[in-house]
């Protein structure tokens, strides 16, 4: 095989997993929370010996993570919320502290604020936020502080990784931050939560594309190997 199917099968490869990043993406227009994911290309380049050139090859090793703020929709729940701006909430999962723009929250059996599996919100010196039951009514500030009948009872935090380019994607709507997090100046908006920031046209387009190149990708391939084949069919004739 020689270098410029070596060459092609690399970028083929990066087409590949470009194009399961955007049906992923696709699939999670409607998540709330969903930060949208995109692939990054570079070139490797490797030293041949003697006089050859060097042979570039593309690689696709590196994925980027969109935090362009989502839409907002209203639902008027209680504990329904919505950042607007930088920042992220802080749940506790079993494999530790995780960040997200996720924020359906409701109270467990406990008075615990709680995502929809179980995870526990944090408050921002990292403890589990507590809601009184029967408290009143539950108001919640843009700072993320929660009143009950007009009284303070806690607060929701809001955080930032320390290191932005040290986010690491769990999975859609949750990150770790290996650096360590900071605090976050965001707005919280209580009876809304944060729509995916996926863009479906774009993605859509994207699609096309890294179709339409994989397929050249394809043919040049095929040809290569028609060329190679005509080549020893001539020299064994």
């Amino acid at each position: 095989m020689d270098n410029a199917v070596y060459a092609t099968l690399t970028r083929q490869s990066g087409l590949l997993a470009e194009m399961r990043v955007v049906a992923n993406n696709i699939a999670n227009t409607a998540t709330t929370g969903y930060r949208a994911e995109g692939v990054i290309f570079s070139e490797y380049i490797q030293a041949l010996d003697g006089e050859a050139p060097s042979l570039s090859m593309a690689t696709a090793r590196v994925r980027e993570t969109s935090l362009a703020q989502g839409g907002l929709t209203q639902t008027n729940g209680t504990f329904d919320l919505a950042i607007q701006g930088d920042g992220f909430f802080m749940v506790d999962t079993p494999q530790g502290q995780r960040l997200t723009r996720a924020g359906a929250f409701t109270p467990n059996e406990n008075g615990d604020l709680v995502s929809p599996d179980g995870a526990r919100v944090l408050d921002p010196g990292g403890a589990p936020v507590f809601v009184p039951t029967g408290a009143g009514q539950i108001a919640i500030a843009p700072d993320g502080t929660i009143s009950a009948a007009g009284q303070p009872v806690g607060q929701i935090g809001m955080f930032l990784p320390a290191d932005p380019n040290d986010l690491v994607r769990e999975d859609g709507v949750r990150f770790r931050a290996d650096a360590g997090v900071v605090p976050a100046e965001g707005r919280m908006l209580q009876g809304f939560v944060e729509e995916s920031n996926v863009d479906a046209v774009m993605q859509i387009t994207r699609m096309i594309e890294v179709q339409r190149a994989y397929e050249l990708g394809q043919s040049f391939m095929e040809r290569e190997d028609q060329r190679v084949r005509g080549l020893i069919q001539s020299i064994n004739a």
